[in-house]
C-alpha cells in the first residue's frame, strides 16, 4: 500500500504497513516501488489516489488500485483504530 498523502497527514493517521510516498514526490519515486507487486494506492478520500494509482499506470505498472474512499473509509469500515480527521 502507497500512501499519496502529505506529510501532516500522515502524521494524523497511516494504515499499518503501509509505505508514503506524498502525490508530489511519487513520479520520481517510482524506482523505490516494486514493479511486479499489486500495488494499492491511498490517500484521504480517494481522489489523489486515483490520480497516484493513473501516475504508476502510465510508468507501467500493471497491478495497480486506487482504494475507494481513502484511509477515511478505511478507519469506518475496516479498522476504527485508524483515527478519523477532517482537512
Amino acid at each position: 500500500m502507497i500512501d499519496v498523502r502529505e506529510e501532516w497527514e500522515y502524521s494524523l493517521a497511516s494504515i499499518s504497513k503501509s509505505e508514503h510516498i506524498p502525490l508530489n514526490e511519487l513520479a520520481d519515486r517510482i524506482q523505490e516501488i516494486m514493479f511486479e507487486e499489486e500495488i494499492v494506492v491511498y490517500c484521504h478520500h480517494g481522489e489523489r489516489a486515483f490520480l497516484g494509482a493513473q501516475i504508476l499506470i502510465e510508468s507501467g505498472f500493471k497491478k495497480v488500485y486506487h482504494l475507494t474512499g481513502g484511509i477515511d473509509a478505511w478507519s469506518q469500515v475496516v479498522d476504527s483504530r485508524v483515527p478519523r480527521y477532517r482537512d
